[in-house]
């Protein structure tokens, strides 16, 4: 998928999209699942870096297995191909 959208945008837009939801409608939103500002300056960093050959990111949310890939690609299915936790937990982040 070639988007200027934010990756995080992209994320929940697909996610909303499989569950026939409105994005807003998703609990616990995204941010609680993954530290979004982080998952960004990752695929910003991975964009701008030549040497950087590739970054994949992989995690289930809602269900689905999303992942990212180096060129900030989003891909979502159904079925995880990865190991998932009893249920996802919020993050925890410190203030600063």
């Amino acid at each position: 998928m070639d988007t200027d959208e934010p990756v995080i945008i992209q994320i929940v837009q697909q996610v909303a999209a499989r569950k026939n939801v409105d994005p807003m409608a998703l609990h616990p939103p995204l941010h609680d699942v993954i530290d979004t500002d982080a998952l960004e300056a990752l695929f910003r960093s991975a964009d701008r870096d030549e040497g950087v050959s590739t970054v994949t990111l992989e995690f289930v949310y809602q269900g689905y297995a999303v992942r990212v890939d180096s060129s900030g690609d989003v891909h979502v299915s159904d079925s995880p191909t990865i190991e998932t936790g009893s249920e996802s937990q919020p993050v925890e982040r410190s203030s600063q």
